[in-house]
């Protein structure tokens, strides 16, 4: 899987823990959001949310240890690109679902994710469990000229 540095020097960084409770998963939505419009990041920031939406709640679902919290942290790049990590104790790596059960309720988190994401990667924490990286595109460059 990838490397777990940063490709490029980061304009901002910021991280928070969550507790493993769905209600996490609205409160990272609105952090993020909130955050992404503080930095005036350029990308689109529904998209960004929604990413973070999923990746959170896959911790809470699947990553829940007792006593172990989930970490957030949004990243902007020197390009103006996004990274999202999401850490959680549980070393199993998600596993994409090609084909998700056409009336089940789960299974497509990570489809979104990789959809809206130009990459999508997991690494082994040295001290205890897994981070999840997805990684945003920088916006286009404004157009000049006629």
């Amino acid at each position: 899987m990838p490397n777990p540095q940063p490709p490029t020097l980061l304009t901002h960084d910021w991280s928070m823990g969550y507790p493993m409770t769905l209600r996490s998963v609205r409160l990272a939505r609105l952090q993020a959001r909130r955050r992404l419009t503080m930095w005036q990041w350029a990308g689109d920031i529904d998209d960004a949310v929604l990413v973070v939406s999923e990746l959170v709640a896959n911790a809470v679902r699947h990553g829940r240890v007792v006593g172990h919290e989930l970490w957030l942290r949004l990243a902007e790049l020197e390009d103006r690109g996004l990274v999202v990590e999401v850490s959680d104790p549980v070393r199993a790596f998600p596993e994409i679902t090609a084909e998700p059960e056409p009336e089940g309720e789960s299974g497509r988190g990570l489809l979104v994710v990789r959809q809206l994401t130009r990459e999508l990667g997991w690494f082994h924490r040295a001290d205890v469990g897994k981070t999840v990286r997805a990684r945003l595109a920088a916006p286009p460059p404004p157009r000049t000229g006629c």
